[in-house]
């Protein structure tokens, strides 16, 4: 498949669940803008994922988390990039989410699963869809 980009770049999507809701942001001045997504971001050079999501998170919404598991892979070819997005459950270990990079985000909102936003950014849509169905690492 030519996608017209030419690299491949990896993100992380961080789920966190709380009392059966899923938080989201609605994304702002970035790909997928105006788009509700996971919390989360781009792998740095010699980051472990968990390391990823712990720093993503704090930087995005000012808190504190722990890392559980890895709970998807995908290959995300869309918005004009190619991406691996992997996903990550996590839970809160300190602080109230709240919205800490206003040029990036326009909002947090936590969603019951049956009350989803119908504008999901794709890669967190997939990590969501395949966490829901129990179809975990299903999808290729």
């Amino acid at each position: 498949m030519k996608s017209g980009v030419d690299y491949v770049g990896v993100g992380i999507g961080v789920m966190i669940l709380k009392d059966g809701k899923v938080l989201l942001h609605k994304r702002k001045n970035i790909r997928g803008d105006g788009m509700w997504a996971l919390p989360g971001g781009h792998l740095e050079v010699n980051e472990g994922f968990d390391d990823c999501a712990k720093r993503e998170i704090n930087e995005e919404l000012g808190i504190d988390i722990k890392p559980i598991k890895v709970i998807t892979v995908s290959n995300d070819i869309a918005y004009g990039v190619h991406y691996v997005t992997i996903g990550i459950m996590a839970e809160i270990i300190s602080g109230e989410p709240k919205i800490m990079e206003p040029d990036k985000c326009s909002e947090i909102k936590w969603f019951e699963f049956n009350k989803l936003p119908e504008n999901l950014f794709n890669p967190s849509k997939s990590i969501i869809i395949q966490y829901k169905d129990g179809s975990l690492g299903k999808h290729f």
